[in-house]
């Protein structure tokens, strides 16, 4: 149950310091999102723990990621 391409976008430059965490979270989800997806989503994780803790330390933003692209595998399974 993968991502169909057309959700795929250009390929986004990860922050040198979520870099791992993207790789970490790459790996563990290929074969169900793209890499540019798993981007996105630690992307959005770092801001969203900025905006509410104040701070985006790497631990906590790939917990928040890893749970969005749980539920995304999820979705895209009930959609199959």
């Amino acid at each position: 149950m993968t991502e169909t391409s057309a959700s795929t976008t250009t390929e986004l430059t990860p922050d040198p310091h979520y870099g791992p965490v993207v790789s970490r979270l790459a790996s563990e989800f290929s074969g169900v999102h793209h890499t540019a997806t798993v981007t996105r989503c630690v992307d959005a994780a770092r801001h969203g723990a900025q905006e509410v803790t104040g701070s985006a330390a790497p631990e906590l933003v790939e917990r928040i990621a890893r749970q969005h692209l749980q539920v995304l595998a999820l979705a895209f399974a009930e959609q199959r």
